[in-house]
């Protein structure tokens, strides 16, 4: 998959089959419009691609409202490129390109940059100037331009929409079952092992302790996770939390004890999916008990595991 910072590429591949937005999360709704473009290039011979923006245009705009994003730009990159995206366009929002006109970015840069045989949006989403793009403005230029526009259905799970603001909502509450349910996997952190203070190396059970690069973190529990190291998923229960049982901390940090595996990971950069949540976060009465109780939920992890049902339909990725 290539990815080009702005238009003015003479690498850039023609014509194409487009959507655009910013695909937080890329959650069951993302995938559906990703799918629906993969699909219809596939039989146009075009190249699928998609355009979206760099940083969110709300922390341009409303930089008091802006969300906290569900992954890193390289996990977004990595997660289109799977379902299929040839070339990805990051456009660099800032004042400029918000005070485009929707009928300039749509002869800029979908006709004259991209060729766009056909432009799919999610339904209600709108671009440019005072957000007047939308699927009518599309529908209406694309006559005189020479494309197709459409508007793809939202997905709806138990009749709630989809939607990034829903995911973080249902992580921050350490929902991670239905957030994994929304977002068509398992939630995904990564961070780089840092040295801690040892506690777990300690009660025998080492831990990776992880200076974490995404801002969305569920919220403080013991959880059944998998933990991704040099290309092997390895069976793990992730802590995050304060440490009550120690003094505490400020801040909730995140570690992980990675089941039969020993050996030092200090520098590298590891990848956590969150399966289960298996309790919250609670001080313990001394070490003794905080050592019972981590053998108990290490026992659970391995049960977890060992079930048939989840053997046959996990998903590392």
């Amino acid at each position: 998959m290539k990815i080009f910072r702005g238009i003015n590429h003479s690498d850039l591949e023609r014509p194409s089959v487009l959507t655009l937005g910013v695909f937080d999360g890329l959650h069951l709704g993302h995938q559906e419009i990703v799918r629906t473009v993969v699909e219809r290039a596939i039989l146009l011979d075009a190249v699928p691609t998609l355009i979206t923006f760099d940083p969110h245009p709300r922390q341009v705009l409303k930089p008091e409202t802006a969300p906290p994003l569900l992954q890193t730009f390289s996990q977004k990159m990595e997660g289109l490129k799977q379902l299929g995206i040839r070339q990805v366009v990051v456009l660099e929002f800032n004042q400029e390109l918000a005070s485009v006109p929707a009928e300039d970015f749509i002869r800029r840069y979908m006709v004259e940059a991209l060729q766009a045989r056909e432009v799919f949006l999610g339904k209600g989403f709108a671009f440019g100037n005072q957000r007047r793009g939308n699927i009518d403005l599309l529908r209406e230029m694309s006559v005189n331009l020479g494309f197709n526009a459409a508007e793809v259905p939202e997905i709806q799970l138990g009749g709630r929409r989809i939607s990034s603001t829903m995911s973080r909502r249902l992580l921050k509450s350490g929902r991670v079952n239905l957030a994994r349910k929304m977002l068509g996997r398992a939630y995904g952190i990564e961070g780089i092992v840092t040295r801690g203070h040892g506690i777990g190396r300690q009660l025998l059970y080492p831990t990776a302790n992880l200076e974490i690069q995404n801002r969305v973190v569920p919220s403080d529990g013991v959880y059944i996770t998998l933990c991704l190291v040099d290309q092997v998923w390895y069976r793990s229960v992730t802590n995050i939390g304060k440490r009550p049982t120690f003094g505490g901390e400020i801040e909730s940090k995140v570690e992980t004890h990675l089941l039969d595996f020993d050996r030092d990971l200090y520098d590298q950069t590891i990848r956590i999916r969150l399966l289960h949540r298996l309790r919250g976060e609670k001080k313990f009465s001394g070490v003794d008990q905080l050592k019972s109780q981590i053998a108990y939920d290490c026992d659970r992890a391995v049960r977890y595991f060992s079930s048939d049902f989840i053997r046959r339909n996990l998903q590392y990725v």
